[in-house]
Formats: C-alpha cells, sequence, structure tokens
C-alpha cells in the first residue's frame, strides 16, 4: 500500500478527514445554479506540486474557468499558495481531469473519478518507458498533450499510448524574460537532494556543488535557482534567488545544473546551458540536447561554462514547441471533451 493510498484511507476513517475537509475548498454541486464556471480538475505525479498548476492559472482566469489540483490532504500545500486545491473526498461537479503521469496518485484518482472525461498532459519530464498503472486508464483518455513533439514521443511511450499526441508548447514559455545577462554571472539548477511524499530525486548534487565552488573559486557570481523542493541549507553560502529558475535566469551569462524540466525552459530564454549528469541520472534526450555540453566531473566545470553556447534552434522546438500562446492550445486541446468530445482509442 502506497503513502498516498494510506493518506486517503486516513482521510476517511474520521478525525483528520473531517478537519481536512472542513478546510479544503469545496466543490459544490451545480443544484440551484443556472450557470457556473468549467472546472477543470488536475492530479499530478508529485501530489502536493502545485507548481506545475501555476503556470496555467492566468489563462484559466482569461477564460472564466476553475484549475483546481487534487491533493491526498493539505499537509503539503503552503498557506498562500495560489493554486486552488481540493481532497480527493471533496469533488463535486467537475467537466474535466487531467492527469500529468501515471504514477499513483493520479493513477489513483482516475480510478475514483471514472465518470469524468480524462486528458493527459505533460507538464514535467518523464522517462520513455511504459508506466506499470497507466494501462489502468489508458483507454479512458480522449487526448494527450505535450510541449515539443520530442516531449510528445517521449509521453506516448510512457503511457503506451499509440495516437496522436497533440504538440501545445509549454505554457512556462508564454511570458518569458528579456535576456540582458551579466558578465560572470552563473545560474545554479538545483534537482531535488532526497526524495519526499511529494516525489522523487535526481541524483547529482555533490557534482553540482563541487562545480558551483570550483566556479566561484574562479570569479565567477553565482545565483541558485532552487527546485521547490530542494533542500535550501545546502546552497545557502550562495545567493539564492527570490524569483524562481526562469526569471532568475534573464540575467544569467551562463547556467549550469541537474538536467531537468527547467532545462529548456532556460534554453528558451536564451542563457547557454551546461548539465552536470551524474552516472545514476536518467533524462531523456531532448532534455540533454538544449545543453552546450555536459560534464560528469567538477574539473571540467569552468572550461565548459566558458565555452557554452546557447541551444540550437532545433533542439529547442523539439523540446518545448512552439512558444507563446501554450496555454491556449492547451486549453484548446482540453475544451472538446469538456463537453462530449469522444475519440475511438479503442487500439490504445
Amino acid at each position: 500500500m502506497t503513502a498516498t493510498i494510506s493518506r486517503r484511507i486516513l482521510l476517511r476513517s474520521g478525525g483528520l478527514g473531517l478537519l481536512l475537509s472542513a478546510a479544503a475548498p469545496s466543490l459544490p454541486a451545480v443544484a440551484g445554479r443556472p450557470r457556473r464556471r468549467q472546472r477543470v480538475l488536475l492530479a499530478t505525479n508529485e501530489p502536493w506540486g502545485t507548481y506545475h498548476a501555476k503556470p496555467l492559472l492566468a489563462e484559466a482566469t482569461r477564460r472564466g474557468w476553475e484549475l483546481v489540483q487534487v491533493v491526498p490532504d493539505l499537509s503539503g500545500i503552503t498557506p498562500g499558495d495560489p493554486v486552488p486545491v481540493t481532497i480527493l473526498d471533496r469533488v463535486r461537479d467537475a467537466d474535466l481531469l487531467v492527469v500529468n503521469g501515471a504514477g499513483d496518485w493520479p493513477a489513483d484518482c482516475a480510478a475514483e473519478l471514472r465518470h469524468l472525461p480524462l486528458a493527459a498532459s505533460s507538464l514535467a519530464y518523464l522517462q520513455p518507458k511504459e508506466a506499470p498503472r497507466a494501462k489502468e486508464f489508458r483507454r479512458r483518455l480522449e487526448v494527450v498533450t505535450a510541449g515539443g513533439p520530442a516531449e510528445a514521443t517521449t509521453f506516448a511511450s510512457y503511457l503506451g499510448w499509440h495516437r496522436k499526441v497533440e504538440v501545445v508548447g509549454s505554457p512556462q514559455t508564454d511570458d518569458l524574460p528579456k535576456y540582458t545577462p551579466q558578465r560572470g554571472r552563473v545560474l545554479v539548477l538545483t534537482s531535488v537532494t532526497r526524495p519526499d511524499p511529494t516525489g522523487g530525486a535526481a541524483p547529482g548534487t555533490e557534482l553540482l556543488l563541487e562545480a558551483a565552488a570550483r566556479l566561484k573559486a574562479a570569479g565567477k557570481h553565482i545565483v541558485v535557482g532552487l527546485h521547490p523542493r530542494e533542500d535550501r541549507t545546502l546552497w545557502d553560502r550562495y545567493e539564492i534567488s527570490p524569483l524562481g529558475s526562469v526569471p532568475a535566469s534573464a540575467t544569467a551569462e551562463y547556467a549550469i545544473g541537474i538536467p531537468g524540466t527547467v532545462f529548456p525552459l532556460i534554453a528558451a530564454v536564451g542563457v547557454p546551458l551546461v548539465g552536470c549528469v551524474d552516472p545514476r541520472l536518467s533524462v531523456p534526450d531532448y532534455i540533454l540536447r538544449v545543453c552546450s555540453s555536459t560534464i560528469n566531473s567538477a574539473d571540467q566545470a569552468v572550461a565548459a561554462v566558458a565555452a557554452a553556447k546557447p541551444a540550437s534552434r532545433q533542439a529547442l522546438h523539439n523540446a518545448v514547441g512552439p512558444i507563446g500562446g501554450s496555454a491556449r492550445r492547451l486549453y484548446q486541446a482540453w475544451k472538446p471533451e469538456m463537453h462530449g468530445g469522444k475519440h475511438d482509442n479503442w487500439d490504445c
């Protein structure tokens, strides 16, 4: 039994469930309301990882829709988080469930909300290998989306999906900062040192720490773009950007880090990237291809950064797809399914 399932059983068992249900936003029934806003539910592989939903909020507001993330409980939600959340037992009326993967939590939500139309949208990188639980809901999928063509191919393999994946672009590229690099400024892009209930970790932190130290000794100004779940204390010897990695990249001459979902976004800003690749690290090729080079030793860091060039246009397109209007295209892909649009997916 997974930790996620255990949490849900606990929610249904009484005390804590009642407390959290009272605290979580309710999704009221349609009865008595002549009209209501379209409501999309989102369930992610990182159950409390609302950072994947934040770039989607502005388009939801523009359309007059509601985007609500379904979470196991409120324990991983920071007070003041702008992303609306609800727990599974409080879900009432909705028009569509979107899963961004086939981990335990999205699969559990799909099983529980069988009456809803179902879509799958890639919002974070995944491996090109079929997820064990994808088969549980694959035949229900009515639309599948991804950022760029290479991400679409990876996502299809992950889902075991043999039909079209709609390439919509990455909503995080819809409002990229203007690139005005400052000489000698290097952005360090972390991953997560240790897994936690919200999600996994990527190896390579020790290599990245050593590389950052070498760059600082070479006279570079180090600014850290923290992964939302990274241990801040590992990096407090450096300036930690309060802006987030993508906005912070606007003034970086170069960036170095553990390749992950944010890499194509930083490449889209125009920043040359160097990847720190631990032998245990596994990321899709399309993310590695936006790197100017990769290193596996801190001794290589200074030279690799000095020689780094921006990603090619082709590598960037393969990773993030069309830039500009991506959130609009994503919601347009979801819209027909909210009104009963169907696709013949029985061969999937």
